[in-house]
């Protein structure tokens, strides 16, 4: 087994040293990055936050003003997950100079969402790193009501070290 484990890792890692650049990520992906970091982003009106949390919930049609989208920023996510203590999962998001601490099962939701739109995951000691950085998503309602695929694009950065 640990055998599989550290060839998985491998590989893993291995997928990450191609992460140079910028990415860009759309769809469910997007639209599940956004909803969950989005609650936090102090950018981000209550209103917002609500018709974010619907969409990822499954409602494609909600009220919201029409031909307005939704932008979510985020500075910097770092999440990490331990391959030891498998209970432990924790995020950091840097929005400015606030920083919001996330565990549990929120936290493995958005270490899970990022490696779905392509963060690379580091592994060290016992644990499983993801992040990026300048994180910057814009969630149209109304394309997404149309449900053929478009509506949600995030756009990203390596982590800055």
């Amino acid at each position: 087994m640990k055998r599989i484990f550290s060839t998985a890792l491998f590989v893993l890692a291995a997928n990450g040293a191609a992460f140079a650049g910028a990415a860009t990520t759309d769809g469910a992906g997007a639209l599940s990055l956004a909803a969950l970091v989005g609650k936090y982003a102090p950018g981000v009106t209550p209103k917002e936050k609500t018709a974010l949390a619907a969409l990822a919930d499954g409602h494609a049609k909600i009220a919201f003003p029409k031909g307005k989208t939704i932008e979510v920023a985020v500075d910097a996510i770092s999440c990490r997950a331990s391959n030891v203590d498998i209970t432990q999962h924790a995020c950091e998001l840097t929005f400015g100079d606030k920083k919001v601490q996330v565990a549990g099962r929120l936290a493995h939701e958005i270490f899970a969402t990022l490696l779905e739109v392509g963060a690379p995951p580091e592994g060290a000691a016992g644990t499983i790193y993801a992040a990026v950085s300048a994180l910057d998503c814009t969630i149209d309602p109304d394309e997404i009501a149309q449900k053929a695929g478009g509506g949600a694009q995030c756009k990203y950065e390596p982590p800055k070290m």
